[in-house]
């Protein structure tokens, strides 16, 4: 279904999941708000996901400290329904709970707030991610505080899972939000925020994003273009697949370090 920006992608998924299958890709869904989300809602929206998408060999599962190997499922803007109504759908007590069910997953909340921490844990949801790729932006977003949000995590066993991002401007669609533009620095603000990120030593590293031109959070191949209307960013003087190259770099490095961690 469409949400306010965009036209039904429903078409779409299976050419995205079974491209994705063929480079050994995972794929995990972001659901963003609509009219009417809520608990009732989303309940049929996981469990239309599963039930068409499910048994696709690049739908994305992470396997719980249970054992399990659950479908991962990100919730934007989780804070705009109560924990209370979440918890109907996410606590085993809950009055159309998915625990426990064929459709049960893992439930990822977004944290703006620091208020939000606890809202998250009383919903039921897995774990907390930030999101914003504009270090400062909120609580959740301020690599400064990943630390403790990464220590209440722990103590309640929830996932966290810190978001970074290459850069962040908007001003081409919210002309007043330009002092929460943050400048890439030739990939360098890229590399503060994944160091930031695995200081924490998370089980998943999210980046925001692949290809948000409009917000200048992209990480593909860029190079030199101008429109009537728009001047889109590019990576010179450096080669058009920087960023790319970069998550490779990082990518390969999260993985010994968590080796290491484990060790």
């Amino acid at each position: 279904m469409a949400d306010d920006n965009g036209e039904p992608s429903d078409d779409l998924v299976p050419a995205i999941l079974d491209t994705a299958h063929r480079y050994n890709i995972k794929v995990a869904f972001h659901i963003q708000p609509y009219k009417g989300r809520d608990d009732r809602t989303l309940h049929e929206n996981i469990k239309y996901i599963m039930d068409t998408y499910g048994a696709h060999g690049a739908m994305y599962r992470y396997k719980s400290t249970t054992g399990r190997s659950l479908p991962l499922f990100y919730i934007y803007d989780s804070y705009l329904t109560p924990p209370e109504a979440w918890a109907n759908l996410l606590t085993a007590s809950g009055s159309h709970s998915l625990r426990h069910t064929p459709y049960d997953g893992v439930f990822i909340a977004l944290l703006v707030e620091e208020g939000h921490k606890r809202d998250i844990l009383t919903a039921g949801f897995d774990g907390m991610y930030t999101y914003f790729a504009s270090n400062g932006f909120s609580f959740g977003s301020s690599h400064q505080n990943w630390k403790a949000v990464k220590g209440f995590c722990d103590a309640h066993n929830l996932l966290f899972i810190p978001s970074v991002g290459p850069g962040y401007v908007d001003t081409s669609i919210r002309p007043w939000n330009n002092h929460n533009t943050r400048n890439r620095v030739n990939g360098k603000y890229y590399e503060t925020a994944l160091q930031a990120a695995l200081t924490v030593r998370p089980e998943i590293v999210s980046i925001t994003s692949f290809n948000e031109w409009h917000e200048g959070t992209q990480i593909e191949k860029a190079v030199p273009k101008k429109t009537l209307t728009r001047l889109y960013l590019d990576y010179l003087p450096h080669q058009p697949n920087l960023y790319l190259q970069l998550t490779r770099r990082w990518a390969e490095h999260f993985s010994r370090e968590k080796e290491r961690w484990l060790m």
